[in-house]
């Protein structure tokens, strides 16, 4: 806003303390309310959100099944201790369960997807009487100790030393190969041998689980080519190790299936959950189990635990988004227009912007990667790029919000990931604003 600025502005830049900022540059856009796939300040200025707020808005805004369900629950029951059993709580994890991959049945939920990643480590931990972890370098985990020393990503920097065990990998990445590949099918194939060489080099006796996420998010909707999530799988089943599988950002119809794994058929030990499971209404997440870990904790005790795991409000608004998402066919939704909406509207973008890389993703979950050079393929801002290097970004971004559209972007990415009930109408509308604002990351480009 401009000019007097409203009580909330002022209560925030008084007495809120922002997540990975330095609060004195901050200056939020106050919102006032949502709708679908849009929003709007309380200027009245409305955004397309194409971000789906941190890409977990997967049923839109104030969808009106999933507010009833938590309105109607906080008439019943607002919360109840762990210890006991609840129907909202019961009804959740069997829903989770029935949409889980293979032979996954048991779900202990948690407040979010860091609590879920930490959980999990200490699963497999505990499964296998092993200590260390095998994490991927381009990734996000979550922001607690143990799920920031998961996370590959530069925000880990800060936070080191943390948790003690962890080892890093390459995952494939077949437009910048680290391993100098030429095809998909090779990328695969030397990514599975240098992760094998990881677990030879670091002990396959000392490592209890691989952590990834099936389609990475945030580090670059990076879709696995084809055969590394199998071959990751049949890794792990050699050397004893648990293989578990952060779908976070990727499940609950993002990618268009359930869960992303599911467009390869593997099946992990853990599938970690949280965001979409119901549009983060009210903080969700937690641990689908396979059976060799729910066996370990069968006849002794789980060592952890959380005061509002499987809270009631939270657990009836994954009901709801669960039974919306199976009603009106989501996945499927998804799917489709992933495939005849997006995809060839981004390959247009793509071929006519010299500052356009490549363009990659499933479902509603795509990457438009920008260049100095698609020759050389220089990225249009270097690694973790701040202050004036991140400029061409900067202008990107805000030629989105002029017009109306709120972007998902990191590093030297677009990402298009809006929610996934958006109109098909409105889908190509945030497209063609990205497009019209691409001109101002064609200016730092080479032709």
């Amino acid at each position: 806003m401009t000019g007097q600025r409203s009580d909330a502005y002022r209560d925030d830049r008084a007495h809120v303390f922002h997540s990975w900022s330095a609060q004195r540059t901050l200056d939020p856009v106050v919102i006032e309310g949502g709708l679908g796939a849009t929003f709007w300040d309380e200027a009245g200025t409305r955004y397309l959100d194409f971000s789906s707020q941190l890409v977990n808005l997967n049923l839109g805004h104030q969808h009106p099944r999933v507010v009833a369900a938590i309105q109607e629950q906080a008439a019943k029951l607002c919360t109840v201790a762990p210890t006991f059993g609840n129907a909202a709580r019961s009804e959740a994890a069997r829903l989770i369960a029935e949409a889980a991959p293979g032979d996954l049945q048991h779900v202990f939920f948690t407040n979010g997807g860091t609590e879920a990643n930490e959980h999990a480590i200490r699963m497999a931990r505990g499964t296998t009487g092993r200590h260390k972890i095998l994490a991927a370098y381009r990734s996000y985990h979550g922001a607690t100790t143990g799920s920031i020393t998961l996370t590959g990503d530069p925000r880990r920097w800060a936070n080191e030393p943390a948790m003690p065990g962890v080892v890093r990998f390459f995952g494939p990445y077949p437009y910048r190969s680290p391993f100098h590949a030429e095809s998909p099918e090779q990328e695969t194939e030397r990514a599975l041998q240098h992760l094998d060489e990881v677990f030879t080099m670091e002990g396959p006796q000392t490592i209890a689980a691989v952590i990834l996420e099936p389609v990475v998010g945030t580090n670059g909707i990076l879709v696995p080519p084809p055969g590394y999530l199998a071959g990751v799988r049949a890794l792990c089943d050699r050397h004893g190790a648990l293989l578990i599988a952060d779908e976070v950002m990727s499940g609950f119809g993002r990618c268009g299936e359930w869960f992303a794994v599911d467009h390869w058929d593997v099946v992990p030990d853990l599938v970690t959950f949280a965001k979409g499971v119901n549009s983060g209404y009210v903080p969700l997440g937690g641990v689908i189990l396979g059976p060799r870990v729910y066996e370990t904790f069968a006849d002794r005790p789980f060592p952890g635990g959380l005061t509002y795991s499987g809270h009631p409000l939270a657990c009836a608004a994954a009901v709801a988004t669960i039974e919306v998402m199976r009603d009106e066919r989501i996945p499927e939704r998804v799917r489709d227009l992933g495939e005849r909406v997006v995809r060839p509207r981004l390959e247009k973008l793509r071929d006519r912007h010299p500052s356009v890389g490549e363009i990659r993703g499933l479902g509603l979950f795509w990457a438009i990667e920008l260049v100095r050079s698609q020759e050389t393929r220089e990225m249009l801002v270097p690694y973790n790029a701040a202050g004036p290097a991140a400029k061409p970004m900067a202008d990107v971004i805000a030629a989105c919000k002029a017009r109306g559209v709120w972007p998902f972007t990191h590093f030297n990415r677009v990402h298009v990931v809006p929610p996934l009930i958006i109109s098909e109408e409105d889908l190509l509308q945030g497209i063609d604003a990205i497009d019209d604002a691409l001109e101002a990351a064609d200016a730092h480009a080479t032709a």
